[in-house]
């Protein structure tokens, strides 16, 4: 019988992405388990976003973000279809509302075509209102790839499957030290502390999110970037509004940005989410203004890269923090996509905070990043469409993981 403490590849961070790179790892035959620092899975980013299936309109084409994001929602589409999770094929306007904003959705449609996706239709804004009748625009763009899926239900069921084939889930179990340490036969293996005990494993695998970086330290890797918590704030439709929303709709997002601006988005149970908006977060895992830590806040400021960044874009910062603050500001940004609505026909939503690794010099990193040491590997930035991505961005941590064991 195995030592259920001793294990092939141990994986850090019970989220989407670490539970379906341990199912990949485990479906090659090898011994893996989940390292989760809390008590459920899906706790964090994987569990408080919008519940999107992106279709891979946003990203440079010949990106990983652009591959493996048109990749996995076909993925995702049939593990959700053969697994019972609840899953469904919207479609996504993408919408114009000013005459400037066109260039950057023509932009938008040339990079789904090389991407990839069928289908794209580009409508005026008759054709926009037979879509979603009470949207407003001067043009828009279809992406019938697009759709919503419950993500905590897909974590817990990659995590059921990788059970099934003999992996082990603990949750509960925050790294605290991590060591490399000579094992039977004088291999080294990798030790790893945790508040459930100490595990052993030939390769330790961080997929822990907003702690990545920490983690990738205790392995004695030195990243040259920072994660940077940033909070995305909802509203939600009052029931007797939903009707106002079929789908899914977008604004045309800011380019300099990885954020895709407030939207009205659909979900699998029914309800109409109305943002996120995009602040810094006080804590990494702060989901409310007044959660706040001494250590991630000095953490952040001392990292060169956030002055840069702060230097360059304090006036779209600010503005965020404005529509953070004050209800109306946020009201009428959403007014812009469907001019019905009103103050009083939105409820105070729930909130996400999105890891998102920073350089050095202060730039946003756009596509995942993966690092390796001995012993261990680090995925460092895997922000949205990581969710709609996780099956293949999980074979694809688990070839780099396998091609390291050797």
């Amino acid at each position: 019988m195995p030592n259920e403490t001793s294990f092939d590849i141990a994986v850090v961070g019970g989220g989407i992405v670490g539970t379906a790179t341990a199912l990949a790892l485990a479906g090659q035959g090898l011994t893996v388990g989940v390292l989760e620092a809390e008590e459920t899975l899906a706790a964090h980013q994987s569990g408080h976003n919008s519940g999107v299936i992106h279709s891979g309109l946003y990203y440079k084409p010949g990106s990983q973000k652009a591959r493996l994001c048109v990749t996995g929602a076909a993925d995702l589409y049939r593990f959700c279809a053969e697994e019972g999770v609840a899953c469904q094929r919207t479609g996504k306007l993408v919408v114009a509302t000013r005459e400037e904003e066109l260039p950057a959705l023509a932009e938008l449609e040339r990079r789904g075509q090389d991407n990839g996706l069928a289908g794209l239709v580009r409508l005026d804004a008759a054709e926009i209102r037979e879509r979603e009748p009470h949207a407003a625009g001067i043009a828009a763009l279809h992406v019938p790839q697009a759709g919503i899926a419950d993500y905590p239900g897909v974590t817990r069921a990659y995590a059921r499957k990788l059970e099934a084939l003999g992996g082990r889930v603990v949750t509960g179990a925050r790294v605290r030290a991590v060591a490399r340490s000579s094992g039977a036969g004088g291999r080294t293996r990798t030790v790893v502390e945790t508040t459930r005990g100490r595990f052993d494993c030939a390769l330790l695998v961080n997929c822990a999110g907003l702690q990545a970086d920490r983690v990738a330290r205790l392995c004695g890797l030195v990243p040259d970037l920072k994660v940077v918590p940033f909070r995305g704030e909802y509203y939600e439709l009052s029931p007797e509004r939903r009707e106002l929303v079929r789908g899914l709709i977008y604004p045309v997002p800011d380019p300099r940005f990885p954020f895709l601006g407030v939207h009205l988005t659909r979900t699998v149970d029914g309800r109409v989410e109305a943002g996120p908006n995009a602040v810094l977060a006080l804590k990494r895992e702060g989901y409310r203004w007044r959660d706040i830590s001494l250590r991630d806040l000095a953490e952040t400021a001392g990292w060169p890269g956030f002055w840069r960044m702060l230097g360059r874009t304090w006036r779209t910062a600010a503005r965020e923090v404005w529509r953070s603050a004050v209800r109306r500001v946020f009201v009428a940004d959403l007014k812009k996509l469907v001019p019905e609505l009103q103050d009083g026909d939105l409820v105070k939503g729930g909130s996400g905070v999105r890891a998102q690794a920073l350089d050095r010099a202060g730039r946003l990193v756009d596509d995942f990043y993966i690092e390796a040491i001995e012993g261990s590997l680090h995925v460092l930035n895997a922000p949205s469409p990581a969710a709609t991505a996780s099956l293949a961005i999980g074979r694809h941590i688990a070839g780099l993981a396998v091609e390291a064991l050797g």
